[in-house]
């Protein structure tokens, strides 16, 4: 099974995340986007530093999620890791936070408009 692609809590929760010509996006409507590049993006946390899942470093993202988003943080940072799937706390300029789960060319194209 693999990536949501989608966002999994906080704001924005529920809607689809994807890449375009234009960079990797949030969807909110058919016209309506969120970019995730360095303009929107204050702070982001990549949940799951390795492909292998671990009592250690679930626990370690498991803090990081219930930081950034609370309790809704905290069980999303406890799942378990699918190979391939990159699980992402965003915190965006104007005060949004938002947890998504991603798979690999979504991730690399956000780290990419990120650098």
């Amino acid at each position: 099974m693999g990536a949501k692609n989608e966002v999994i809590a906080g704001d924005y929760e529920k809607k689809k995340v994807m890449v375009t010509a234009k960079g990797a996006i949030i969807v909110l409507g058919f016209t309506t986007r969120v970019y995730l590049d360095k303009t929107t993006i204050e702070e982001y946390e990549l949940m799951d530093e390795s492909h292998t899942t671990s009592a250690a470093s679930a626990i370690g993202r498991g803090l990081v999620g219930s930081f950034l988003l609370g309790p809704v943080g905290l069980l999303a940072g406890l799942s378990a890791k699918k190979k391939g799937t990159h699980v992402l706390a965003i915190k965006f300029k104007d005060g949004k936070k938002s947890m998504m789960e991603v798979d690999e060319k979504i991730h690399k194209k956000i780290m990419t408009e990120m650098f």
